[in-house]
């Protein structure tokens, strides 16, 4: 079979085939601590799923409209704005089976052939697969542990070309947990109006913060309407099989990204919308003791990382990723990442696996137990002679 050229150009995520490749040494009756998967390890909070399965009785089964249910739009569009001082409208919010599909369509509407695409690296993999596979060329931003993985804006100044149409942000950050202050977002706030370069500022950890204040780029005077702010559930409501996200963005956009929908997926589920608009009305108190849990984790995966022999790592601000360092261990990131999940029965994912940027580190989640935390920490002490 001859593909389409392009397909040459569409990567994937290194997670789901660490998960796959760890799934078959469970099956040979390996015992597999996974901590490669950016999954919460919670359940979706009862009082949603009984949210859905009433919208199902009352007959929220048929296609709905390609931008989202206007109660959901109005919902989700309430939420941005209580959440970031925004004013968005339900006009300005689209909303898609999870979050990805505003990615793919915010590249594909905004981004011509032989155009650039900003990204961080190490960053999201989808970011530099889907900016590839249009014909655009994916610049890399690098992330360094010296600016504890923050995006520094006068190296982001000097990516900038006239063939750059798109900045894309995320924050809390996949993989390194890093967060953007006030101060860096308004140096980059700066950039994209001088240049009128829109942003797509990735933000589903919104609500998953240890350290420091969230804010959104969208927040700042002159950004909303350059900004595609991209949110979602599946992290802080652990709905990521439920596949709902959505975004907000300029009306005009917003009809143009409602137009590629209706030719890919028609629509995103009735029931899962109104699923949603119950998630943000219900009580919050079980999405927050999931955040608690994140951070405790955090702290103990830390501090158990530190005592390793040749391994040194932050402490994230936000998300639910560590990112150490191991080029003390004078092992290649790739060859430990297979050693660990091998020898050690510890699935994690090697930085490599984020861009070249992540050459020399390792990423855990920290979405498990803490039992079977503290256990792939004996594991990984024990595999590198700790």
């Amino acid at each position: 079979m001859k593909l389409a050229e392009r397909m040459s150009r569409l990567g994937t995520e290194t997670a789901f085939e660490v998960l796959a490749r760890a799934g078959q040494l469970e099956a040979e009756g390996r015992d597999i601590i996974h901590l490669e998967i950016g999954q919460p390890d919670f359940q979706t909070p009862e009082y949603i799923i009984e949210a859905a399965h009433k919208a199902l009785k009352d007959g929220y089964t048929g296609y709905g409209p390609s931008a989202g249910l206007p109660e959901a739009r109005e919902r989700y569009a309430q939420y941005l704005n209580d959440t970031r001082g925004t004013d968005y409208d339900a006009s300005e919010i689209v909303i898609t089976p999870g979050a990805k599909p505003i990615l793919f369509f915010g590249i594909l509407a905004l981004v011509n052939e032989g155009d650039e695409v900003i990204v961080p690296n190490p960053g999201f993999p989808i970011y530099e697969s889907v900016t590839e596979f249009v014909g655009a060329t994916a610049v890399p931003a690098p992330l360094r542990e010296d600016r504890e993985f923050r995006l520094d804006p006068e190296e982001l100044a000097s990516l900038v070309t006239d063939r750059t149409r798109l900045i894309i942000l995320n924050s809390p950050h996949n993989p390194t947990g890093s967060m953007l202050t006030m101060e860096d977002l308004e140096a980059v706030a700066e950039i994209a109006m001088e240049h009128q370069i829109m942003i797509l500022s990735d933000e589903p950890y919104s609500k998953m913060v240890y350290d420091g204040e969230f804010h959104s780029i969208a927040e700042i005077d002159g950004m909303k309407d350059l900004t595609i702010l991209l949110e979602g559930f599946s992290k802080t409501y652990a709905m990521t099989g439920w596949r709902l996200g959505y975004a907000g963005m300029r009306a005009d956009l917003a009809a143009q990204i409602a137009k590629l929908q209706t030719n890919c997926t028609s629509c995103t589920a009735s029931f899962i919308q109104i699923a949603g608009i119950a998630a943000y009305d219900g009580p919050q108190d079980e999405s927050e003791a999931m955040m608690a849990a994140f951070e405790e984790r955090r702290d103990i995966m830390v501090e158990g990382l530190n005592k390793l022999p040749g391994v040194s790592c932050l402490s994230p601000a936000g998300a639910f990723y560590v990112f150490p360092n191991v080029t003390g261990t004078g092992i290649d990131s790739k060859v430990l990442a297979g050693r660990c999940l091998e020898e050690a029965g510890v699935a994690v994912l090697s930085g490599t696996a984020f861009g070249r940027y992540g050459d020399g580190y390792l990423r855990l989640s920290s979405a498990n137990s803490i039992e079977n935390i503290n256990e792939a920490l004996d594991r990984l002490s024990a595999l590198l002679g700790g």
